[in-house]
């Protein structure tokens, strides 16, 4: 099998490479260093990006001209590989011509190299698909099975997964990658919601909240949330509640525990991005939202329980992180919280967030 060195001596146009990775959000987030990574270091190749169209927004605003820029700032194409419709109708004729179609698709992009970053027995079909000269995932993906349609086994033993990401992406393509910074789209019709909703709240100091989690075992309970939410609000920090719609029960409980600091505001992908831009902090559990704000920079507060913050904590960005000594490394999902979880007070969450904001503040003055 040929290396991607070969691969690139042997055409006579731009190596082109698909990333799968169809989502979640976190997930996709964690994936996205080690691609900019990979721009950076070969930034003649044709890099596309297979992902759930609800994902999308991660990769390219809708505001986005086929063209790499500011709303598109790392792929020049993406793949809608619409898996949870898959799953939600797996014998329908339906799900049986959108897999054909995609197969077409993916086998008309004429790539080179494929590599799944994902490690499941559906992603590494999706590259299967692909029909590249050097298809390359995990040695140790998250569903074993998986890695015997790969060509290429790479080895990880980085504690990090973004780390690992590098580590895995790197070895498809022969090259050192070490994690690069993030650029996320920016789309102006949500830059110019966020701008005028913020104004008409009259909002200048705020901090996110996302209350929700992947799993129970992972949730911290939302009344505390709330609660914390009245501590910040009387040292001076309203909050914005990340909510999926109007109708978000998480979201109405924490408001409703908030003594009015509080505020739920449902948003899109794209929108939630340019609130995080402006936010003072986020302060979330181990989900999407909290890697989203490290990805942009913005200090966060990660209350941890049964995930490890050694493998999926804040990257590269200011950060306090809370997990009690007694709490169990576990990706069971539960439905209630874990044990250690429970034992992370209102008290130590707000004075970790307090504490933040006064040193993010501090460094500004001296910037």
């Amino acid at each position: 099998m040929k290396n991607a060195f070969q691969l690139s001596q042997a055409k006579d146009r731009p190596v082109r490479i698909l990333i799968v990775r169809t989502g979640a959000m976190g997930d996709v987030l964690h994936a996205m260093p080690a691609v900019f990574a990979l721009r950076a270091a070969r930034p003649d190749w044709r890099i596309s990006w297979a992902i759930e169209p609800r994902w999308s927004p991660l990769l390219a605003a809708a505001e986005a001209d086929g063209l790499r820029g500011p709303s598109m700032p790392l792929v020049d194409r993406w793949h809608g590989v619409a898996t949870g419709e898959w799953k939600r109708r797996p014998f329908s004729l339906w799900t049986a011509q959108n897999i054909a179609a995609l197969r077409h698709e993916l086998r008309a992009g004429s790539y080179d190299i494929c590599v799944d970053m994902q490690g499941l027995i559906r992603s590494s079909i999706i590259g299967r698909m692909v029909g590249a000269s050097l298809y390359a995932g995990p040695a140790d993906p998250r569903e074993r099975e998986a890695r015997w349609l790969y060509g290429k086994q790479v080895r990880r033993s980085a504690a990090h997964v973004i780390e690992q990401g590098c580590e895995l992406l790197g070895g498809a393509v022969d090259l050192p990658l070490a994690p690069a910074r993030v650029e996320l789209p920016v789309d102006h019709a949500a830059a110019q919601w966020c701008d005028g909703y913020l104004r008409s709240q009259g909002l200048d100091r705020f901090v996110v909240m996302a209350p929700t989690a992947g799993w129970g075992a992972k949730q911290w309970p939302v009344e505390r949330f709330g609660a914390v939410a009245t501590e910040l609000g009387r040292a001076g920090f309203r909050t914005l509640v990340n909510a999926s719609s109007d109708r978000d029960e998480m979201a109405r409980r924490l408001v409703e525990a908030s003594n009015g600091f509080a505020i739920a505001v449902p948003c899109s992908i794209s929108e939630l991005i340019e609130v995080l831009r402006r936010a003072a902090a986020m302060i979330a559990g181990d989900t999407g939202p909290l890697h989203m704000a490290a990805a942009l920079g913005r200090p966060v507060v990660g209350i941890y329980g049964p995930t490890d913050p050694a493998r999926t904590g804040p990257y590269g960005t200011e950060a306090r992180v809370l997990r009690d000594p007694s709490s169990v490394t576990n990706h069971k999902r539960a439905s209630e919280p874990e044990a250690g979880l429970l034992r992370i007070g209102v008290e130590q969450v707000a004075s970790a967030a307090l504490d933040l904001l006064a040193e993010v503040a501090a460094n500004e003055v001296l910037d």
